[in-house]
């Protein structure tokens, strides 16, 4: 995998699965410093991380204090970015939405490191989905790294 100097994780609103991708990608450490960028698909204002992810993010020990979510933007695309989403369904309306997103650089997060399913959104779920949601991402993350890691 060639070396990007920027990630954006993308979700739906921005508020839940991006957050908690990066705020997991950055306990990690990689060969070269890498911007680390959160985007919502339909983010009308900004807004809080869902307390749901918070709590397991805390409880995983990562903090999120602060974090506003923010929407997407040409902007956020480029040779040296890769764009990761949560789903499928979501790479294809940021392709269809962005004339200068290139397909090499937006990918479903899951599909890339090789595993089967996408990460579900625990949106309206348990306290124990959310947790679901983090392990699920966590191994897809680790995965990740190791990937960009050895691009180098």
């Amino acid at each position: 995998m060639k070396p990007y100097n920027r990630i954006v994780f993308v979700a739906e609103s921005g508020t839940c699965r991006a957050p908690m991708a990066a705020g997991i990608f950055r306990e990690y450490s990689l060969n070269h410093p890498v911007e680390v960028l959160v985007r919502g698909l339909v983010v009308l204002f900004p807004e809080p991380l869902n307390q749901k992810a918070e709590a397991v993010m805390i409880s995983n020990g990562i903090n999120l204090e602060g974090f506003m979510s923010s929407q997407i933007t040409a902007g956020d695309f480029g040779e040296d970015t890769l764009v990761l989403t949560m789903e499928a369904q979501q790479r294809q309306k940021l392709l269809e939405m962005f004339p200068e997103a290139k397909e090499e650089n937006v990918q479903v997060l899951t599909e890339l490191v090789g595993d089967e399913l996408e990460i579900l959104d625990p949106y309206g779920g348990t306290l124990q989905s959310y947790g679901l949601c983090f392990e699920t991402m966590n191994k897809s993350i680790k995965k990740l790294v190791k990937l960009l890691n050895e691009g180098e």
